[in-house]
């Protein structure tokens, strides 16, 4: 008998956020075509980085997005969390216990420019110098010195939404900000992209759109039913970026980018791995390929070769 059939409820949570909350609609939609006997109910779980509005290092870096959802996982409050895989920790950092159940379509990686509303389009190398761009990353911040050194990265915190809207009003301490597309695209606002960003230039995020579903490593039953909303390229992608980012033991504090593509056609899997220089010099690149079958050893191998040419110089700097 399939798990559909012999399961009547199923609890997933998500963050309350308006991003959080369409993407987990979409999920939702999803999950309800595959199993429409199932009665499923979403909670949403306010994390620590949704309330605290500080450098997330003061709460445990990306950490604080998860902890929470964690602890519903593990106490069985909820079967299944819904996440973006860039703001979930490192694999060395995860709570014990808790696994991928599904891996959904990759949407867009790149970043865009955003500037206060009626201000007219403008790219990074037309700002004048001593314009404040605000991010809440490492890695946007490095990329910021490296390749506009004109500019002053500045931290900010909060939703993609709340951000936008402090821009707007004057008072989010910067004069434009970056943000993901893919995000902007979930609230209905790509419009107000600045300058899309180029990513073979602007490096992406490990983990850039893409939307994880977990649950509890032992819960077989949840295994099944969520198997199946999984998208097998978008997977390889995952595992490869996620691996060599778990090489370097890397989280949301590391300047970092790892990105991976596929090659259908060849069935090979590419990582692209850079470790940025906080302070903006020159950064560590390498590339590797390998089997689609086996995308964790590809980004493995990424890590170790930027280990070998003295990553972790690097990886424990500062700005």
């Amino acid at each position: 008998m399939s798990p559909s059939t012999t399961t009547t409820r199923f609890r997933m949570g998500t963050r309350p956020s308006p991003m959080a909350m369409e993407q987990t609609g979409r999920v939702e939609t999803a999950f309800r075509s595959l199993h429409p006997h199932i009665d499923l109910e979403i909670l949403q779980i306010t994390s620590q980085g949704d309330q605290h509005r500080g450098p997330l290092a003061e709460i445990g870096g990306k950490g604080a997005f998860t902890r929470r959802a964690d602890e519903h996982l593990l106490d069985g409050r909820v079967e299944a969390t819904i996440a973006c895989a860039k703001d979930t920790p490192g694999p060395h950092d995860r709570a014990p216990g808790i696994t991928i159940g599904a891996v959904l379509p990759r949407e867009d990686v790149r970043d865009v420019l955003v500037l206060p509303a009626g201000r007219p389009p403008a790219t990074l190398d037309a700002l004048p110098p001593g314009t404040r761009v605000g991010t809440s990353a490492p890695r946007r911040a490095a990329l910021l010195k490296a390749l506009h050194p004109q500019l002053i990265p500045v931290p900010i915190r909060g939703n993609a939404d709340s951000r936008l809207a402090a821009l707007d009003a004057g008072t989010l301490g910067a004069d434009g900000m970056i943000a993901a597309l893919a995000g902007l695209r979930r609230l209905d606002l790509a419009d107000r992209a600045s300058q899309i960003l180029d990513p073979t230039v602007w490096l992406p995020a490990a983990g850039a759109g893409i939307v994880v579903i977990e649950h509890r490593a032992d819960d077989h039953t949840t295994s099944c039913l969520l198997a199946p909303l999984s998208h097998a390229p978008t997977r390889a992608l995952f595992d490869a970026e996620r691996a060599a980012l778990a090489t370097l033991r890397g989280g949301c504090l590391t300047a970092a980018s790892i990105h991976a593509t596929l090659d259908e056609k060849t069935d090979r899997v590419t990582v692209y791995a850079v470790v940025l220089d906080p302070a903006g010099g020159t950064p560590l690149r390498t590339v590797t390929t390998g089997p689609a079958s086996n995308p964790t050893a590809a980004g493995h191998q990424a890590g170790e070769q930027l280990l070998d040419a003295g990553a972790n110089r690097l990886l424990g700097a500062r700005p």
